[in-house]
């Protein structure tokens, strides 16, 4: 296990002078501290974007159109795919634009940007913010991982396989039954949308679809459900409410510094809209919680290493780079006992005095 020490993740250093390419955009900006988004979608449109319209023109045939399709490919969703994800996560927490302005940078970047990574127009901030903020991984969250055993591959195969099947409906579902009518209009409109463009582009060019927006739609999700299985997979099931204990963070990582601090995902449950360079100082005012509760810190690693750890079972390796703050675990072995209690599948029934004694006679009789 690992102390606490000194964070090296990213926060905002506080600058004097800007060159005219950010004074200009600057006008324009609700947030100094969001330039890297504007450097990121600026190479964004002067790579992906021609790339991706070269691929459906007949400038390209044969071995040519492949020598482009597949380093745009690579480019577009193992480069690129990430860090405009998790921009776009920031951008629907925090408004980036000034308000004359915020609504059509949204707007543009939702459905033209987003399906070039993946993303269906309306379809993650729907779900995102009128859902998993709102429900934060317990039973009504359509994405939860509570029903599922958090280390076990079929079950994560389970998972994944559900929400593509049924998530769309499923939110749509939970957003209607909650009077969120206009989060739901907006999910369907632009998962139909989506829908039909691939289908008329498939008549236009079917090889570049499938390359810039079908595939990359499958993988985005199950890049999706890869992080949130990973960020939720330790659930504390005497509480599983808890922010503190049903989500981990992942500190001192490159991880952080090309994902805008998305490890720190404690810290974004407990605030979601606080500024990503704020969140490394509000983890380290926040410690004593931490420790408190027992809540899961991993240092130099991130979701990818403990996703192939759990799958593999390797909780020696989780407990290798697991921070001990506070001296909260007594030894190695308690740590792992706790880690391995915490990715146990959690069943909950309705609420009523003979149901609550038997879920609580089974927990305690370490059945479920």
């Amino acid at each position: 296990m690992k102390t606490l020490s000194e964070l090296t993740d990213p926060v905002y250093r506080t600058r004097n002078s800007f060159n005219a390419y950010e004074r200009f955009w600057l006008k324009w900006m609700n947030d100094k501290r969001d330039l890297p988004f504007i450097r990121l979608l600026t190479v964004i449109h002067l790579t992906v974007i021609p790339a991706a319209i070269l691929l459906f023109t007949p400038l390209l045939t044969g071995w040519t159109w492949w020598a482009v399709a597949v380093p745009y490919f690579y480019v577009a969703q193992f480069y690129f795919k990430g860090r405009f994800g998790l921009m776009f996560h920031c951008l629907c927490h925090r408004k980036t634009f000034r308000p004359a302005y915020q609504q059509a940078a949204h707007t543009y970047i939702t459905w033209v940007l987003c399906p070039l990574f993946g993303h269906a127009p309306e379809g993650y901030f729907s779900h995102h913010m009128g859902m998993h903020h709102v429900e934060n991984n317990n039973e009504h969250d359509d994405s939860s991982t509570m029903n599922y055993q958090r280390d076990s591959l079929l079950s994560f195969f389970a998972y994944f396989f559900n929400f593509i099947f049924t998530g769309v409906k499923d939110t749509f579902q939970y957003l209607t039954k909650r009077n969120r009518r206009k989060l739901a209009r907006r999910l369907s409109f632009g998962e139909i949308t989506y829908l039909v463009f691939c289908v008329l582009m498939c008549f236009v060019n079917l090889k570049a679809t499938l390359v810039v927006f079908i595939v990359p739609l499958v993988f985005a999700r199950f890049v999706m459900m890869l992080g949130n299985w990973t960020q939720h997979s330790f659930i504390d099931r005497t509480d599983p409410e808890d922010l503190y204990t049903n989500s981990i963070n992942c500190i001192n990582t490159q991880y952080n510094h090309i994902c805008w601090n998305d490890g720190y995902h404690i810290i974004h449950h407990l605030r979601p809209g606080l500024h990503y360079t704020e969140m490394p100082g509000e983890f380290m005012k926040r410690k004593d919680e931490f420790a408190s509760r027992k809540a899961i810190v991993f240092d130099g690693i991130h979701y990818l290493h403990i996703f192939i750890y759990l799958m593999t079972k390797q909780y020696n390796k989780l407990a290798d780079n697991l921070v001990n703050i506070n001296n909260m675990f007594e030894s190695r072995e308690q740590a792992i006992a706790l880690m391995k209690e915490r990715t146990r599948r959690i069943i909950k029934f309705p609420v009523t005095e003979v149901s609550h004694r038997k879920q609580v006679s089974l927990i305690e009789g370490g059945r479920i």
